[in-house]
């Protein structure tokens, strides 16, 4: 989740399919790719979904998120707008999601776009962020230069997979 034009899509098809496009294209409602990782020696089929950024088609990925098992907000460290907007899509997606735990829902906040060098938002402020709501996981991407996508994936994945077995 995140506002529009943060990086979602491209994160999710560098991460999926190692390709970046500077080819903006809007994500109308949702979208979703699917790709096998082993987590354990034990293979995994993640189902990543990418919900529209834009305020007139939230509404349609409100029905994605329940049953999620784990979520990825986004930001874009060049527009502090949009890093301001993470309170309330934080708390859009868990009063939709109703997990059974929701201070211990897996998720992971992501600033991306950290190849730009035009940075609004600092990473401290954002670590304040997340140690305020719990200790969310914190992660400053690249989509363009690969940075750290496949960390955020993985280390969600596994934060997932490790609360399924216990």
């Amino acid at each position: 989740m995140g506002e529009s034009q943060v990086g979602k899509t491209s994160l999710m098809n560098q991460f999926v399919n190692k390709r970046f496009s500077s080819d903006y294209r809007p994500t109308i409602g949702a979208d979703f790719l699917t790709k096998e990782i082993v987590i354990d020696d034990r293979p995994v089929t993640l189902q990543i979904w990418d919900t529209a950024g834009q305020e007139q088609y939230r509404s349609l990925g409100v029905a994605f998120y329940r049953g999620s098992d784990g979520c990825i907000f986004v930001y874009d460290v060049n527009n502090a707008a949009t890093f301001d907007k993470l309170d309330g899509l934080r708390d859009e997606f868990l009063t939709k999601a109703a997990p059974s735990d929701p201070d211990h829902f897996p998720s992971i906040v992501v600033g991306n776009k950290v190849d730009l060098g035009s940075r609004v938002v600092s990473a401290e402020r954002a670590q304040e962020w997340c140690k305020s709501k719990g200790d969310v996981l914190f992660f400053e991407t690249s989509a363009k230069d690969e940075t750290n996508v496949e960390e955020v994936f993985m280390t969600l994945a596994k934060k997932i997979f490790s609360q399924r077995r216990s």
